[in-house]
């Protein structure tokens, strides 16, 4: 005889547990269900846009140092101390060739040392009143420097050695003539001038290749290393010609010379030891090129507007000149 378990109701407690727990379980899945809300998708009503800070770059601040070879030894520990790139550097700044740096030479040495001057140059990077000139010469003969300007933005600087006391380079604003990449000297002829470009015609005065003792030394013309020589050979234009070559029909790269050297004074660059920003251009230097300038500006407006690109091709040959 089978005797059966009366069925027993669940109670209204259990029920009630039980829909409480499925109800929790749907919610949930719905909320699994629903999208992220991101920063970009939720931003609060009143919120401020952060606007990134901007990062500015400190200016390059180089001191510099004279250092004094007196001995065989600080002459060989200088020459160990840097590298070739680097001596090639503080050559450049003391306006001399590495034959000229001998025991008893003082020379000036900058505390942060690139391979290249580009960092230490005197001429500022950007000269506005060039802006509307496609190529620039500058020549300081006060810091014995050169710089070249494409539209006001500086390309390269470099050291030269122009006319002595007694055959100063002319001051003014000239313009490029001719080249040639070999001359020779009217003062001696054994002195060959490499890479020459004539600024001044009549005179004979030029830029060209030739050694850099470290002031000015020449017989008016501008000397330059060699490889600064063969860049403004190549770079600056000269003067375009008629078909017979007896008239200028446009003057070349304008060629601005200008400021004077102190020769009672320490060298400029001998300077920087106590004033870093003692070769930099002074306010007599940049009045005297806004008059170049001008002149350069009036006299572009006597050309033709169709023939400014123009620029002379001239057969290469050897000219008597001065170095």
């Amino acid at each position: 005889m089978n005797i059966k378990t009366p069925f027993r109701a669940p109670s209204l407690l259990f029920v009630l547990l039980m829909s409480i727990i499925l109800i929790s379980i749907s919610c949930e899945d719905k909320k699994s269900n629903q999208p992220e809300n991101s920063d970009e998708n939720a931003a609060p009503k009143d919120s401020i846009k952060q606007v990134p800070e901007e990062i500015v770059v400190p200016p390059l601040v180089i001191n510099y140092k004279i250092d004094s070879l007196k001995t065989s030894v600080e002459l060989d520990s200088f020459k160990n101390k840097y590298s070739e790139a680097h001596k090639k550097v503080i050559y450049a700044l003391n306006r001399v060739e590495a034959n000229k740096v001998r025991i008893g030479k003082s020379i000036v040495i900058p505390d942060t040392l690139f391979e290249d001057i580009f960092n230490y140059s005197p001429f500022p990077k950007k000269l506005d009143i060039l802006s509307a000139i496609p190529k620039t010469v500058l020549i300081s003969q006060r810091v014995q420097g050169f710089a070249l300007y494409e539209n006001g933005n500086l390309i390269k600087w470099g050291p030269v050695s122009s006319g002595k006391n007694s055959t100063p380079t002319p001051n003014g604003l000239h313009y490029g003539n001719y080249k040639a990449k070999r001359k020779i000297s009217t003062v001696d002829e054994a002195w060959i001038l490499p890479y020459y470009f004539n600024f001044m015609n009549f005179e004979g005065v030029g830029v060209h290749q030739y050694d850099l003792p470290g002031y000015p030394a020449s017989h008016a013309c501008v000397r330059l290393y060699m490889e600064d020589a063969q860049y403004i050979y190549d770079w600056a234009k000269q003067w375009e010609l008629n078909s017979s070559g007896q008239k200028i029909l446009k003057k070349g790269t304008p060629f601005m010379v200008f400021g004077a050297y102190d020769y009672k004074s320490e060298a400029p660059w001998m300077q920087l030891a106590t004033d870093r920003s003692n070769n930099d251009l002074i306010d007599e230097e940049l009045n005297t090129l806004k008059e170049y300038v001008s002149k350069y500006n009036e006299y572009i407006k006597t050309l033709n507007p169709n023939n400014l690109d123009k620029e002379l091709s001239l057969d290469e040959g050897t000219v008597v000149t001065y170095n």
